[in-house]
């Protein structure tokens, strides 16, 4: 089994576990917290930010460091996942093996609580990331972007309205906003924050980028030969969708031969960008490639 930096995983869960969402003591809003907080703890790999905390150890900075910013990213992701499900969009009665946020505590307050998320994660940047000013607004700035018209929701829209043009540039195109950019932000944010130069980000940069493509294949992948259990979710919900997805748009076995060249490029991006090794880095690439969940 491909190894996954376990301890910095560890470390994201407890301090989600202990991360107080809305400000004083939030009693008015104690049911909304509590749908933040079914969906924010529903576990996982949380690859987005021990990415994060693996890029820090890769500039050789303590990881902690970075932790609002990781954590933001979490919040961020978890906002997705909520919106994701709604009987509006994907209709999704299960995620990692449990009721849906909306199934739980209804559409309204599902979307209430994705809102939420989104508004915090920004908050807990901007009140509790060290850093020189300028280098945090400019993460911030990019964090805005990668989740925004030009990024996530942008890509998300193009995914619903079926508006990406044909072919294998409009697919990668699509899933390059819609799942990429805040993988790559997740990387990207944390060489902002460090202060590093744009001539020495670049194969950081193309890394995360190409890592976002990987993550995607493996996803259309596992969507058609994963199982309900092992997906948390049922299998095939892209195909009953209409979904376009590498599969639909290559075939399985194309499909993998991608993966298989993605996961390569990844690997040499790596390479390029930290010579002397990044193990983290390293495993979550090769557990991205190998998943089954």
């Amino acid at each position: 089994m491909t190894k996954y930096p376990e301890d910095l995983r560890d470390l994201v869960e407890a301090e989600l576990e202990t991360l107080e969402l809305g400000e004083n003591d939030g009693r008015d809003a104690a049911g909304l917290i509590e749908a933040m907080r079914y969906s924010l703890l529903a576990g996982g790999k949380r690859v987005r930010p021990v990415l994060a905390l693996a890029t820090a150890r890769a500039l050789g900075r303590d990881e902690r460091e970075v932790l609002p910013f990781a954590l933001a990213v979490e919040l961020i992701h978890t906002y997705s996942l909520i919106h994701d499900d709604l009987p509006a969009m994907d209709d999704d009665d299960l995620r990692r093996g449990r009721p849906t946020c909306h199934v739980a505590f209804g559409e309204d307050v599902a979307i209430l609580a994705g809102d939420a998320l989104y508004a915090e994660a920004f908050h807990l940047v901007l009140t509790r990331q060290a850093g020189e000013p300028a280098a945090v607004l400019a993460a911030v700035a990019e964090l805005a972007g990668a989740t925004g018209v030009s990024g996530m929701v942008g890509g998300q829209y193009l995914d619903v309205a079926t508006k990406a043009p044909e072919g294998a540039d409009g697919l990668r195109r699509l899933h390059a906003l819609k799942t990429g950019r805040l993988i790559v932000a997740s990387v990207e944010c944390v060489l902002l924050i460090s202060g590093m130069s744009e001539p020495a980000t670049m194969p950081f940069r193309a890394f995360a980028a190409e890592l976002g493509v990987l993550f995607q294949i493996v996803d259309d992948i596992l969507d058609v030969t994963g199982t309900d259990a092992a997906l948390g979710k049922p299998q095939g919900s892209d195909e009953r969708l209409g979904k376009r997805t590498y599969v639909s748009e290559f075939g399985l076995e194309q499909a993998r031969e991608l993966a298989r060249a993605s996961h390569h490029q990844a690997r040499e991006h790596l390479a390029a960008a930290a010579p002397a090794g990044a193990p983290e880095l390293e495993q979550i690439t090769d557990f991205i490639y190998t998943r089954t969940s």
